[in-house]
Protein backbone atom coordinates (compact mmCIF):
# COMPACT_ATOMS: atom_id res chain seq x y z
CA UNK A 1 0.00 0.00 0.00
CA UNK A 2 2.76 2.52 1.04
CA UNK A 3 4.05 2.34 -2.52
CA UNK A 4 0.88 3.05 -4.13
CA UNK A 5 0.46 6.11 -2.35
CA UNK A 6 0.51 9.39 -4.36
CA UNK A 7 3.26 11.02 -2.32
CA UNK A 8 5.89 7.87 -3.04
CA UNK A 9 4.84 8.04 -6.80
CA UNK A 10 5.66 11.91 -6.95
CA UNK A 11 9.09 11.20 -5.34
CA UNK A 12 9.46 8.32 -7.52
CA UNK A 13 8.84 10.07 -10.41
CA UNK A 14 11.20 12.78 -9.41
CA UNK A 15 13.67 10.67 -8.70
CA UNK A 16 13.90 8.55 -11.74
CA UNK A 17 13.89 11.60 -13.87
CA UNK A 18 16.72 13.69 -11.71
CA UNK A 19 19.09 10.40 -11.94
CA UNK A 20 18.24 10.29 -15.64
CA UNK A 21 19.39 14.05 -16.37
CA UNK A 22 22.35 13.05 -13.87
CA UNK A 23 23.30 9.95 -15.52
CA UNK A 24 22.84 11.89 -19.08
CA UNK A 25 25.10 15.46 -17.58
CA UNK A 26 27.98 12.68 -16.50
CA UNK A 27 28.26 10.35 -19.96
CA UNK A 28 27.83 13.42 -22.34
CA UNK A 29 31.87 14.59 -21.73
CA UNK A 30 32.64 10.95 -23.17
CA UNK A 31 30.00 11.24 -25.67
CA UNK A 32 31.38 14.42 -26.93
CA UNK A 33 34.69 12.87 -26.74
CA UNK A 34 33.76 10.28 -28.63
CA UNK A 35 32.97 11.99 -31.31
CA UNK A 36 35.17 14.58 -31.54
CA UNK A 37 37.88 11.06 -32.27
CA UNK A 38 36.08 10.12 -34.88
CA UNK A 39 35.61 13.87 -36.73
CA UNK A 40 38.28 15.46 -39.16
CA UNK A 41 41.42 17.22 -37.66
CA UNK A 42 39.58 20.70 -39.33
CA UNK A 43 36.36 20.71 -37.65
CA UNK A 44 37.63 19.35 -34.26
CA UNK A 45 40.43 22.02 -34.10
CA UNK A 46 37.63 24.65 -34.26
CA UNK A 47 35.96 23.48 -31.96
CA UNK A 48 32.84 22.42 -34.62
CA UNK A 49 31.72 18.71 -32.84
CA UNK A 50 28.89 18.96 -30.85
CA UNK A 51 27.09 15.36 -30.40
CA UNK A 52 27.95 14.58 -33.94
CA UNK A 53 31.00 13.60 -35.90
CA UNK A 54 31.89 15.80 -38.54
CA UNK A 55 34.01 14.36 -41.49
CA UNK A 56 33.86 10.84 -40.07
CA UNK A 57 37.10 9.08 -40.03
CA UNK A 58 38.67 6.09 -37.98
CA UNK A 59 42.83 7.80 -38.51
CA UNK A 60 43.15 8.65 -35.71
CA UNK A 61 42.27 5.58 -33.94
CA UNK A 62 44.29 3.73 -36.30
CA UNK A 63 47.02 5.94 -35.23
CA UNK A 64 46.70 5.38 -31.85
CA UNK A 65 46.94 1.30 -32.42
CA UNK A 66 50.00 2.16 -34.48
CA UNK A 67 51.67 4.07 -31.96
CA UNK A 68 53.93 1.53 -30.32
CA UNK A 69 54.27 3.86 -26.59
CA UNK A 70 50.71 3.74 -26.78
CA UNK A 71 50.89 -0.15 -27.13
CA UNK A 72 53.42 -0.75 -24.78
CA UNK A 73 51.24 1.86 -21.79
CA UNK A 74 48.10 -0.36 -22.33
CA UNK A 75 49.68 -3.57 -21.91
CA UNK A 76 51.33 -2.21 -19.14
CA UNK A 77 48.60 -1.00 -17.15
CA UNK A 78 46.57 -4.63 -17.78
CA UNK A 79 49.36 -6.23 -16.34
CA UNK A 80 49.39 -4.36 -13.52
CA UNK A 81 45.82 -4.12 -13.19
CA UNK A 82 45.34 -8.03 -12.95
CA UNK A 83 48.29 -8.72 -11.21
CA UNK A 84 47.99 -6.09 -8.45
CA UNK A 85 43.86 -6.58 -8.34
CA UNK A 86 44.82 -10.19 -7.95
CA UNK A 87 47.23 -10.15 -5.16
CA UNK A 88 45.52 -7.56 -3.37
CA UNK A 89 42.67 -9.72 -3.06
CA UNK A 90 44.74 -12.25 -1.95
CA UNK A 91 46.33 -10.33 0.62
CA UNK A 92 43.84 -8.46 2.05
CA UNK A 93 41.11 -11.00 2.36
CA UNK A 94 43.59 -13.25 4.79
CA UNK A 95 44.25 -10.58 6.68
CA UNK A 96 40.73 -9.54 7.14
CA UNK A 97 39.51 -12.62 7.53
CA UNK A 98 41.86 -12.70 10.71
CA UNK A 99 40.80 -10.09 11.63
CA UNK A 100 36.83 -10.90 11.77
CA UNK A 101 37.86 -13.74 14.25
CA UNK A 102 36.81 -12.47 17.95
CA UNK A 103 39.96 -11.81 20.89
CA UNK A 104 39.28 -15.68 22.64
CA UNK A 105 40.66 -17.11 19.28
CA UNK A 106 42.75 -14.49 17.88
CA UNK A 107 44.10 -12.82 21.19
CA UNK A 108 46.53 -10.29 18.97
CA UNK A 109 43.89 -9.14 16.70
CA UNK A 110 42.92 -5.48 18.38
CA UNK A 111 46.73 -5.25 18.42
CA UNK A 112 47.05 -6.01 14.63
CA UNK A 113 43.72 -4.49 13.69
CA UNK A 114 44.99 -0.60 15.58
CA UNK A 115 48.78 -1.03 13.37
CA UNK A 116 46.39 -0.98 10.47
CA UNK A 117 44.25 1.70 11.50
CA UNK A 118 47.13 3.77 11.80
CA UNK A 119 48.84 3.17 8.48
CA UNK A 120 45.18 5.42 7.45
CA UNK A 121 45.80 8.26 9.75
CA UNK A 122 49.71 8.95 9.09
CA UNK A 123 52.39 7.32 5.87
CA UNK A 124 55.67 7.48 6.30
CA UNK A 125 55.25 10.08 3.44
CA UNK A 126 56.79 10.07 -0.37
CA UNK A 127 60.43 10.79 0.13
CA UNK A 128 60.95 7.46 2.46
CA UNK A 129 58.37 5.64 0.22
CA UNK A 130 60.84 6.65 -2.73
CA UNK A 131 63.84 5.45 -0.63
CA UNK A 132 62.29 2.37 0.26
CA UNK A 133 61.11 1.26 -3.54
CA UNK A 134 65.37 2.40 -4.35
CA UNK A 135 67.02 0.41 -2.08
CA UNK A 136 64.65 -2.62 -2.62
CA UNK A 137 65.90 -2.98 -6.13
CA UNK A 138 62.73 -1.84 -7.48
CA UNK A 139 63.06 0.98 -9.29
CA UNK A 140 61.74 0.86 -12.87
CA UNK A 141 59.63 -2.43 -12.32
CA UNK A 142 56.26 -3.12 -12.28
CA UNK A 143 56.57 -4.15 -8.55
CA UNK A 144 56.88 -0.42 -7.81
CA UNK A 145 53.34 0.22 -9.05
CA UNK A 146 51.97 -2.57 -7.03
CA UNK A 147 53.20 -3.37 -3.89
CA UNK A 148 52.99 0.16 -2.19
CA UNK A 149 49.72 0.03 -2.59
CA UNK A 150 49.02 -4.13 -1.92
CA UNK A 151 47.45 -3.45 1.66
CA UNK A 152 44.50 -1.17 1.43
CA UNK A 153 43.48 -1.13 5.06
CA UNK A 154 39.60 0.60 3.90
CA UNK A 155 39.16 -2.67 2.00
CA UNK A 156 40.29 -5.09 4.86
CA UNK A 157 38.01 -2.94 6.95
CA UNK A 158 34.76 -3.54 4.17
CA UNK A 159 36.21 -7.28 4.24
CA UNK A 160 36.28 -8.07 8.02
CA UNK A 161 32.85 -6.78 8.57
CA UNK A 162 31.24 -8.36 5.95
CA UNK A 163 32.86 -11.83 7.15
CA UNK A 164 31.56 -11.01 10.36
CA UNK A 165 28.08 -11.28 9.54
CA UNK A 166 28.45 -15.07 7.88
CA UNK A 167 26.76 -17.07 10.29
CA UNK A 168 28.78 -18.89 12.81
CA UNK A 169 27.12 -22.30 12.51
CA UNK A 170 28.72 -22.49 8.85
CA UNK A 171 31.70 -22.09 10.35
CA UNK A 172 31.51 -24.80 13.14
CA UNK A 173 29.99 -26.79 10.96
CA UNK A 174 33.05 -27.11 8.80
CA UNK A 175 34.88 -27.36 11.83
CA UNK A 176 33.23 -30.02 13.35
CA UNK A 177 33.68 -32.02 9.99
CA UNK A 178 37.55 -31.35 10.39
CA UNK A 179 37.94 -28.18 8.33
CA UNK A 180 41.08 -25.91 9.15
CA UNK A 181 40.84 -22.44 9.13
CA UNK A 182 42.34 -22.84 5.37
CA UNK A 183 39.68 -24.85 4.20
CA UNK A 184 37.08 -22.64 6.03
CA UNK A 185 38.38 -19.45 4.74
CA UNK A 186 38.05 -20.57 0.71
CA UNK A 187 34.95 -22.96 0.92
CA UNK A 188 32.83 -21.44 3.43
CA UNK A 189 33.51 -17.74 3.53
CA UNK A 190 34.74 -16.35 0.11
CA UNK A 191 31.52 -18.02 -1.80
CA UNK A 192 29.42 -16.06 0.59
CA UNK A 193 31.08 -13.23 0.23
CA UNK A 194 31.00 -12.26 -3.74
CA UNK A 195 29.21 -9.08 -3.59
CA UNK A 196 31.94 -7.22 -1.00
CA UNK A 197 34.69 -8.96 -3.08
CA UNK A 198 32.80 -7.57 -6.33
CA UNK A 199 33.09 -4.55 -4.90
CA UNK A 200 36.30 -4.25 -3.23
CA UNK A 201 38.39 -5.55 -6.76
CA UNK A 202 36.26 -2.80 -8.71
CA UNK A 203 37.72 -0.40 -5.65
CA UNK A 204 41.46 -1.85 -6.98
CA UNK A 205 40.89 -1.96 -10.55
CA UNK A 206 39.98 1.62 -11.17
CA UNK A 207 42.40 2.37 -8.31
CA UNK A 208 45.29 0.84 -10.91
CA UNK A 209 43.92 1.88 -14.01
CA UNK A 210 43.92 5.59 -13.00
CA UNK A 211 46.81 5.68 -10.42
CA UNK A 212 49.51 8.09 -12.60
CA UNK A 213 51.65 9.79 -9.94
CA UNK A 214 54.09 6.77 -8.83
CA UNK A 215 54.78 5.84 -12.67
CA UNK A 216 56.00 9.15 -12.90
CA UNK A 217 58.22 8.63 -9.63
CA UNK A 218 59.50 4.99 -9.94
CA UNK A 219 59.14 4.32 -13.80
CA UNK A 220 62.27 5.78 -15.86
CA UNK A 221 61.59 4.16 -19.50
CA UNK A 222 58.76 5.48 -21.41
CA UNK A 223 57.88 1.62 -22.70
CA UNK A 224 57.34 0.54 -18.93
CA UNK A 225 54.91 4.08 -18.22
CA UNK A 226 51.40 2.85 -17.18
CA UNK A 227 48.47 4.38 -19.77
CA UNK A 228 47.35 6.97 -16.79
CA UNK A 229 50.96 8.30 -17.12
CA UNK A 230 51.12 8.07 -20.65
CA UNK A 231 48.33 10.21 -20.92
CA UNK A 232 49.20 12.59 -18.12
CA UNK A 233 52.53 13.21 -20.04
CA UNK A 234 51.12 14.23 -23.45
CA UNK A 235 48.02 15.58 -22.34
CA UNK A 236 48.23 17.59 -19.37
CA UNK A 237 51.96 18.30 -19.95
CA UNK A 238 51.24 18.98 -23.55
CA UNK A 239 54.59 16.40 -24.51
CA UNK A 240 54.07 15.02 -27.54
CA UNK A 241 57.31 13.49 -28.08
CA UNK A 242 56.21 9.98 -27.43
CA UNK A 243 53.77 10.17 -30.23
CA UNK A 244 53.80 9.04 -33.75
CA UNK A 245 55.54 12.25 -35.91
CA UNK A 246 53.79 11.38 -38.85
CA UNK A 247 50.70 10.85 -37.10
CA UNK A 248 51.24 14.37 -35.17
CA UNK A 249 52.07 15.92 -38.57
CA UNK A 250 48.74 14.64 -40.43
CA UNK A 251 46.26 14.89 -37.41
CA UNK A 252 44.42 16.88 -35.10
CA UNK A 253 46.24 16.85 -32.07
CA UNK A 254 42.65 17.08 -30.36
CA UNK A 255 41.43 14.02 -32.10
CA UNK A 256 44.47 11.66 -31.27
CA UNK A 257 44.39 12.45 -27.51
CA UNK A 258 40.88 12.13 -27.61
CA UNK A 259 41.06 8.42 -28.96
CA UNK A 260 43.42 7.99 -26.65
CA UNK A 261 41.28 9.19 -23.44
CA UNK A 262 38.39 7.45 -24.75
CA UNK A 263 40.55 4.16 -24.99
CA UNK A 264 41.77 4.36 -21.93
CA UNK A 265 38.14 4.75 -19.76
CA UNK A 266 36.69 2.04 -22.07
CA UNK A 267 38.35 -1.00 -20.08
CA UNK A 268 36.50 0.31 -16.76
CA UNK A 269 33.04 1.18 -18.32
CA UNK A 270 33.53 -2.77 -20.41
CA UNK A 271 33.73 -3.87 -16.28
CA UNK A 272 31.71 -1.37 -14.32
CA UNK A 273 28.07 -3.19 -15.60
CA UNK A 274 29.11 -6.74 -14.88
CA UNK A 275 30.15 -5.67 -10.71
CA UNK A 276 27.67 -2.98 -10.76
CA UNK A 277 24.69 -5.40 -9.02
CA UNK A 278 27.15 -6.18 -6.23
CA UNK A 279 28.43 -2.69 -6.03
CA UNK A 280 25.76 -1.49 -2.74
CA UNK A 281 25.63 -4.65 -1.11
CA UNK A 282 28.86 -5.24 -0.83
CA UNK A 283 29.16 -1.36 0.43
CA UNK A 284 26.19 -1.68 2.95
CA UNK A 285 26.87 -5.11 4.49
CA UNK A 286 30.75 -3.94 4.69
CA UNK A 287 30.33 -0.91 6.17
CA UNK A 288 27.56 -1.76 8.65
CA UNK A 289 28.69 -3.80 12.17
CA UNK A 290 26.41 -6.02 13.94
Amino acid sequence: MYHKTIPYRVFSIFNNVFLTILSVLCLLPLYHLLMVSLSASAPANAGLVTFWPIGFTLEAYAKTFDNANFLSSLWVSVERTVLGTGLALVVNTIAAYALSKETRVFRARNIYLWYFVITMLFSGGLIPGYILILKLGLMNTLLALILPGLVAVFNIILLLNFFRTVPKDLEEAAFIDGAGHLQTFIKIYLPVSIPVIATVSLFMMVGHWNSYFDGMIYIRDSEKLPLATFMQTIIVQADMSKLDPEAVANLSQRTIRASQIFISALPILLVYPFLQRYFVTGIVVGAVKE
